[in-house]
């Protein structure tokens, strides 16, 4: 048997350093406490008015008669987490699900820990965080309840990957620090786990919060801006498109994976015909500015229409307002392979009133006819009901599963 290394004498602590186990715990926790109230009292200095608004003070509201995120002006980091019910979960247990997981999100949104959380310092800045509950079918079916969201039918394009498709419960956590949405997604796991496991997750980014100015359309991994023709929140427009009646409303949520080798290997000019927009500002192959209508009547030179036929603006145009799609776009990497190929794309997430009505006929269009398929092929897909908010005294889902 091998010679025990020799203990290396422990050095005395200093005079008035003493720790004993029992000071150890109940100091931490007071150094923890500390941290919580102070990002807490900084929370609510924000919400009062008394302080500036900064990255990581800044508070959306949570309760209301929507769920925030949606309408909310997009975040830049987020998470998208799919998740399928336990065997033997119903109605009820469905409903104590919800309880649980709506304290979590009113508790973090806000700057406060959720009850139980070990690192409860890392929620004291939620940095615009908001916590959206989207319901699928099999939910709906477990609880026994109506109101489940339509199936999508399947397009020509899709390559679907059961990784990252489906789900009875979606959580989408958005937040302008990753760390906060890291945070906030293991405690909703946590919260989870005697009532589902988690069927896929997928993180997405934007540009960094403040790297643009407020109200410019953000950039995807394309290089284009994306988002230009989007309802604006607060319209008569944007409420007739995206809410349904009761206050809740669906979302889409397509995992489109991008062919960057060959996008690469295309010109400025092939780039911009696809999409039938400048690469540059954004603006309409027609037009000036990124604001301008495309004219789709232009003819070049050539007699050709200037905006192709099969560009993308063309065939995603939607002329009533009342049927468009609010996008709100997240861009994913996943790194690359040891041959320097990227897996990257976007995360399409559609929102609108009816899914059949809305997206179903502009996803037939793009499937049927879009330059830019020669680049995006459709991984994932699901679709979830998003149900009404709640006031403080409720929880999201009551109207459904109450």
């Amino acid at each position: 048997m091998a010679d025990r290394p020799a203990e290396v004498p422990r050095p005395e602590p200093a005079p008035g350093l003493r720790l004993s186990r029992r000071g150890l715990f109940t100091g931490g926790a007071a150094v923890a406490v500390g941290v919580v109230a102070t990002g807490t009292a900084a929370a609510d200095a924000v919400r009062r008015g008394d302080a500036p608004v900064t990255d990581g003070t800044a508070v959306e509201p949570f309760h209301g008669p929507r769920q925030a995120g949606v309408a909310t002006p997009p975040q830049a980091h987020a998470v998208f987490a799919g998740f399928d019910l336990r065997d033997g979960v119903d109605r009820e247990g469905v409903s104590r699900l919800m309880r649980l997981l709506t304290d979590d999100a009113r508790r973090l949104t806000q700057g406060r820990p959720a009850l139980a959380d070990t690192e409860p310092q890392l929620a004291a800045l939620p940095a615009r965080l908001t916590v959206t509950f989207g319901f699928g079918s099999g939910l709906y079916a477990a609880a026994g309840a109506g109101g489940r969201p339509a199936a999508l039918p399947a397009f020509t394009v899709d390559r679907l990957e059961r990784r990252w498709s489906g789900g009875d419960l979606l959580v989408q956590i958005c937040a302008d620090d990753p760390l906060t949405v890291a945070h906030t997604l293991r405690m909703i796991v946590k919260d989870t786990r005697s009532f589902a496991t988690v069927r896929w997750s997928q993180r997405g980014f934007r540009q960094a919060a403040h790297s643009r100015k407020p109200g410019l359309t953000q950039r995807n991994v394309l290089g284009q801006l994306d988002g230009t023709a989007n309802p604006a929140p607060g319209t008569p427009e944007f409420d007739r498109a995206v809410w349904a009646p009761d206050g809740g409303t669906t979302l889409v949520l397509r995992r489109i994976r991008v062919n960057m080798e060959t996008w690469d290997a295309a010109d400025a000019v092939a780039k911009e015909f696809t999409i039938g927009r400048r690469l540059g500002d954004g603006a309409p192959l027609t037009g000036r500015t990124e604001r301008d209508e495309p004219d789709f009547a232009r003819l070049g030179a050539a007699g050709f229409p200037v905006i192709s036929e099969f560009a993308h603006i063309r065939r995603a145009r939607v002329d009533d307002p009342a049927v468009r799609i609010l996008r709100r776009v997240y861009n994913y990497d996943e790194g690359v392979t040891r041959d320097g190929v990227a897996d990257t794309g976007l995360l399409f997430a559609s929102y609108q009133a009816d899914v059949a009505r809305q997206f179903v006929p502009i996803q037939r269009r793009l499937a049927e006819a879009d330059l830019l398929n020669e680049w995006t092929t459709p991984v994932g897909s699901a679709v979830f009901t998003i149900p009404p908010g709640c006031g403080p005294d409720g929880w999201i889902g009551e109207g459904v599963l109450a």
